[in-house]
């Protein structure tokens, strides 16, 4: 009788958690969003809720996407590694960075895939800099962040073009670290001892527009073509235990270019309404958003070049055997280099 209430017990227990479903995912995605054209992408899928659009068609029901400005790749890795962000949009470099010293352990952090690929333009107000030969110990060059920021590396890598690899550190004395709209300003107010900007998206079109100013390096240029600017990095844990929410963002970040590319207009006014922008008429936004220079893309372009020259220069320790290993399956599915 006991055996047979024991066995009734146990079919019980073993009928109820037959019953318990599978361990959910999130029912909140933590994004980070910056401000720029670079970050464009983000703003259209925040605008149009595509990350709940895509969870939702995934079968994970109603999922709440919340988004927290972020400067600097400093601040985004540190929400990362303290496990308040999901998602974080830095640059390449932050990538390789970050693949170096997680790679392997619990902490690991890769990429998704890109968000676009734009360049950086070395802008100047100084009439007699026409090419990077032409600096001297009076000028400044602003760019977001010294040594370790695209922009960085795109001037070492010039520098190292020019006047042979071990002078890639050249120019370094003469760059100073400033937010992109704070290197604008200082700029074109011309009373600055800042007077070259490294400069992305919108920043260098508005500094290229006033008399005065002209554009002394293209990064593009120097790494022989188009390279991905931004890309979206998530942890390993939270991708391998969010399968559904991880490949739902990155659904919602091909569908926000796709509608870039095919709506530039409506993308540019989506860019206006969301960020303030006072700097530019609709007009201009329009044409910024479809310039052929850049390409709203998750395909990873040219990584290689700068992770190379990081092994080289010995920011990283790691080697890396190919672009994909910054990357989860959904970006080394793309046809990337």
């Amino acid at each position: 009788m006991i055996r047979a209430v024991m066995i009734r017990a146990v079919f019980c227990c073993l009928a109820l958690l037959l019953a318990i479903p599978a361990r959910a995912e999130v029912n909140e995605i933590r994004m980070s969003k910056q401000y720029g054209l670079g970050y464009l992408g983000m703003m259209v899928m925040e605008h149009q809720k595509l990350v709940e659009k895509h969870a939702a068609a995934a079968g994970l029901g109603t999922v709440a996407v919340s988004w927290r400005s972020l400067t600097g790749p400093s601040m985004m890795v540190d929400t990362m590694m303290s496990g308040t962000m999901d998602f974080i949009t830095p640059g390449v470099p932050t990538l390789i960075t970050v693949w170096d010293k997680t790679a392997g352990t619990p902490q690991e952090m890769l990429a998704l895939g890109a968000i676009q690929s734009m360049p950086y333009v070395l802008v100047m107000r100084n009439p007699n800099v026409r090419t990077i030969k032409d600096f001297t110990e009076a000028d400044r060059i602003a760019l977001p962040g010294v040594k370790l920021t695209g922009h960085a590396l795109s001037l070492e890598m010039a520098a190292a073009q020019v006047w042979g690899f071990e002078n890639y550190d050249r120019l370094d004395p003469l760059t100073v670290t400033r937010a992109h709209p704070d290197s604008a300003t200082a700029l074109l107010s011309g009373k600055s001892e800042i007077d070259t900007h490294f400069a992305s998206s919108p920043f260098y079109y508005y500094e290229l527009a006033r008399p005065g100013m002209h554009q002394v390096l293209k990064s593009y240029d120097v790494l022989g073509g188009k390279h991905t600017n931004g890309v979206i990095i998530t942890s390993r844990r939270f991708h391998d235990a969010n399968p559904k929410a991880s490949a739902a963002v990155m659904a919602a970040v091909e569908e926000a270019n796709g509608f870039i590319h095919a709506n530039p207009r409506a993308a540019a006014e989506i860019y206006l309404a969301m960020t303030g922008e006072k700097l530019g008429t609709l007009d201009e936004m329009e044409k910024m958003v479809a310039d052929p220079d850049v390409d709203y893309t998750t395909t990873p372009v040219r990584v290689m070049p700068f992770a190379e020259f990081m092994f080289k220069v010995g920011r990283i320790k790691h080697k890396p055997g190919s672009w994909k290993d910054f990357f989860f399956p959904e970006g080394q599915r793309l046809a990337g280099s």
